[in-house]
């Protein structure tokens, strides 16, 4: 007879592990071994995914926001070799896909941070959207060829660049990073994006939430992996967790509700049997993208075609052009030019008739005479 945990062991077990704790801290507060702790967190984890893929689908989500999360696999990069690299281990990035204002994880990838793991995680989220979004990711090159062979070239998508100068704080809050000071730089790749509003800041703080969560992203502890689909199911069952039982304190929703994908709080008795019951299932496949609504003027095209809208940066209009004034009346020309017709003064001068008088030509004398009263 198979030795199966009890319910209320596996509730316990479950609750540990998605508040951060690692399976030998979980071994402590349980009294479970860490080999059944091993094997219960790969079970529910890859649960998880299957379960998100249950969930996540059809989605409306128009703005999402993508970023890259850093963790390792058993050793740092620097130690692995080229066999191990190949397994798996070493740099473990986590892609996740940030859905705008509801907070809600749209998809993830654990991988490489190369063009491979970027083509896969983009290729899976443009599957779960019925909306063509706008995107909005940071600096990493691989991002705009995977969303332009994905989404085509008439998605909005711009990235926040972040730029490094030299001589940054080394005070006690900056000690495990590099002495730097980032200034931000936008640009548009594809479409017309709202590239003064892009951001990447609501995914980088979910990043801070991940690492809360799930223990094995943590820095400088001993909770890492050491294998990589034991993380792999880890950051899905951290996620899965987050989605639909974390309230988000902006929100006062759990991330799936503000998103449409549930209409209650899950409690972790009901995360734990959808678990253990939900069968395997692939991945959605991809389907028409509907456009989304603009944020700024537009006006919906007939048909369900999209629709116009004004884009900044372009031509500005040409301004009214005042109507010329009308052409000076003719001046009549007297009959003689002997006797000139009398002119009615109007009080201004006229420049047309006014001729100067003529001047009596005066005598000019080197030397000053008095008048003739002062000589007598």
């Amino acid at each position: 007879m198979a030795n199966v945990l009890p319910a209320e062991k596996r509730l316990r077990v479950l609750a540990a592990l998605v508040d951060g704790n690692s399976e030998r801290a979980t071994e402590r507060m349980t009294g479970v071994s860490r080999p059944t702790i091993n094997r219960f967190a790969l079970r529910v984890g890859v649960a998880a995914q299957s379960l998100h893929n249950t969930m996540a689908r059809d989605l409306t989500c128009s703005l999402i926001e993508s970023d890259e999360v850093w963790s390792f696999v058993q050793k740092k990069q620097s130690r692995v070799t080229p066999a191990e690299h190949a397994a798996g281990l070493g740099e473990a990035y986590a892609f996740t896909a940030l859905a705008m204002p509801s907070r809600y994880v749209v998809t993830w990838h654990v991988g490489k941070r190369d063009e491979t793991s970027a083509d896969a995680f983009i290729k899976d989220l443009r599957a779960r959207l019925v909306v063509m979004p706008s995107i909005t990711s940071d600096g990493f090159a691989a991002y705009p060829g995977a969303i332009g062979a994905s989404f085509g070239p008439g998605v909005d998508f711009g990235q926040v660049i972040k730029n490094f100068s030299r001589g940054g704080q080394r005070d006690d809050d900056h000690r495990y990073e590099p002495p730097r000071n980032p200034w931000l730089t936008r640009r548009v790749v594809f479409g017309a994006p709202n590239i003064k509003a892009a951001t990447t800041a609501h995914v980088e703080r979910n990043n801070a939430t991940l690492r809360h969560h799930i223990g094995r992203m943590r820095r400088l502890v001993l909770a890492f992996s050491k294998d990589p689909e034991h993380h792999r199911a880890a950051v899905s069952l951290g996620l899965t967790h987050y989605n639909l039982c974390l309230i988000v304190k902006t929100t006062r929703v759990t991330p799936a509700m503000a998103a449409g994908v549930t209409s209650h709080i899950w409690e972790l008795p009901e995360l734990l049997d959808a678990l253990l019951s939900v069968p395997e299932t692939p991945a959605p496949s991809a389907k028409p993208l509907a456009p989304r609504t603009p944020e700024g003027t537009s006006r919906a095209l007939p048909g369900g075609r999209g629709f116009l809208r004004v884009v900044p940066g372009g031509a500005a209009p040409t301004p009214p052009v005042a109507p010329a004034p009308p052409p000076p009346a003719p001046v009549p020309v007297a009959a003689t030019p002997s006797a000139p017709a009398p002119v009615e003064s109007t009080g201004q001068l006229d420049l047309l008739s006014w001729r100067p008088k003529p001047r009596k030509p005066v005598q000019m004398s080197l030397f000053w005479d008095p008048p003739e009263e002062e000589q007598t």
